[in-house]
């Protein structure tokens, strides 16, 4: 008989726990220390903080650990609000105090633009902020469900596409603060086994709860859904996948601008998370843009009309610029709810070659831009032609403003003022207003 080799099972040893001391965060939040002159990654620790930590993975180039125990606490450290924070992927910056949320991330955008080899002494301004709890008001929540087909509700855990079960959230609107446990008692009531994939909360003129079933909603469902509805005052609607329809009325949604603007949307449409933050967004950029009445201002991504309305209340035109037909459809019949004559907008893919359209030919004395994570390279490149003497640039990410500040200051831009706009609290996220000057 043939004798087969059999590789023996490696013993895996069981890792001792370490004590290290953080060196510094990097920029999605995560402390980093070092063991044999290799990074360590541990969630929920502060700079110069002694901790304890058990290593759960281990690379050639680095390694990550989780949090057993803070020996010696950083004086940035505060007790975190939420119950879930250490297992939630949501927040990650809870354990620190709030002001120092706030330099963390200014000297995360200050370092991204050094890695561009900028060097300019960047000109800070105040940044905006709001109240740091209970601001975000439209949230995506995930449905799980387990063996026995009980539903898990909340949101994803840190590096994982597994949920935690949510009882209640610390910066979702107070309005919507119990839909967790009204959830938990509704589905396991519906018709159809594992029917709901996730559902959306929007917090605006009305509250919305916007339901991704995709079974048949049968009449017990409707139901059901009616009394989660009238209970708590929210209007629900269905998302099949194909299309979205109320479960009663359509209402109008809306949401104020300034004192005298709305906008007008749909549970499909991309907002501003911080409805507060937003106001005072839009407040600083008509300031900074110091416009007058013989401004005509471009304003490219423009969306649904966030910033083109308010300023054109205070320039001789707007022209908004929008890669989404939808959206442009909307922006126009924003600016005729809203009476604003002087605004034009036009659909364009800015990240393509968009110099043959007629909106071009117009001389413009200030643009605006707020594009997507992905930043503006692309439509800046073309952008450069027109010589605008005022570039207002928004920016949803530190590394892609960085990347397109390079490309202004090399073409004879400089920075004026910059300012951190904290949209997102307790969050990594950063958001960025920079104005270019020719």
């Amino acid at each position: 008989m043939a004798n087969f080799f059999k590789a023996s099972p490696k013993k895996v040893t069981a890792q001792p726990n370490l004590t290290l001391k953080v060196s510094h965060l990097d920029h999605q939040g995560c402390g980093v220390a070092f063991h044999n002159k290799k990074p360590v990654f541990i969630d929920g620790v502060l700079v110069n903080e002694t901790v304890e930590v058990k290593v759960f993975e281990q690379k050639s180039k680095f390694a990550k650990a989780k949090l057993l125990k803070v020996v010696s606490a950083s004086d940035d450290r505060t007790e975190v609000k939420c119950r879930h924070f250490f297992q939630c992927g949501g927040c990650n910056l809870q354990h620190m105090v709030y002001q120092q949320q706030l330099v963390y991330k200014q000297d995360k955008i200050t370092q991204l633009f050094s890695r561009q080899a900028l060097e300019q002494n960047l000109p800070w301004q105040a940044p905006i902020v709001s109240e740091p709890w209970h601001y975000r008001r439209k949230a995506r929540i995930g449905v799980q469900y387990n063996k026995r087909g009980e539903p898990i509700i909340g949101f994803r855990q840190r590096e994982s596409n597994h949920l935690t079960e949510i009882k209640s959230c610390a910066v979702l609107v107070n309005d919507f603060d119990h839909v967790f446990a009204e959830l938990k008692k509704t589905l396991p009531k519906l018709s159809g086994k594992n029917a709901v994939g996730h559902i959306e909360v929007i917090s605006a003129n009305v509250n919305v709860v916007v339901i991704r079933q995709l079974v048949n909603i049968t009449a017990a469902d409707r139901k059901v859904w009616t009394h989660f509805a009238s209970n708590n005052q929210w209007q629900v609607y269905f998302d099949d996948g194909k299309s979205i329809s109320p479960l009663l009325e359509d209402l109008a949604l809306n949401y104020a601008l300034t004192d005298t603007l709305n906008i007008g949307f749909t549970v499909q449409d991309f907002i501003q998370i911080n409805h507060h933050v937003n106001q005072k967004m839009i407040a600083q950029a008509q300031a900074w843009l110091a416009l007058n009445e013989n401004d005509v201002v471009l304003d490219l991504f423009c969306g649904l009309g966030n910033f083109s309305l308010p300023i054109a209340q205070q320039v001789k035109r707007v022209v908004g610029i929008e890669g989404v037909s939808t959206m442009v459809d909307k922006a126009e019949e924003n600016a005729l709810k809203n009476g604003i004559t002087n605004c034009r907008f036009y659909q364009a893919d800015l990240n393509s070659d968009w110099q043959q359209h007629a909106w071009v030919k117009e001389k413009y004395t200030k643009v605006l831009l707020d594009p997507a994570r992905a930043g503006a390279y692309e439509a800046l490149v073309q952008l450069l032609t027109f010589k605008v003497e005022t570039v207002l640039y928004v920016s949803c990410d530190p590394a892609s403003l960085a990347r397109d500040a390079k490309l202004l200051i090399e073409h004879g831009y400089k920075i004026e003022k910059i300012a951190l706009m904290d949209m997102f609290s307790q969050t990594k996220h950063v958001e960025t207003m920079v104005m270019f000057s020719l």
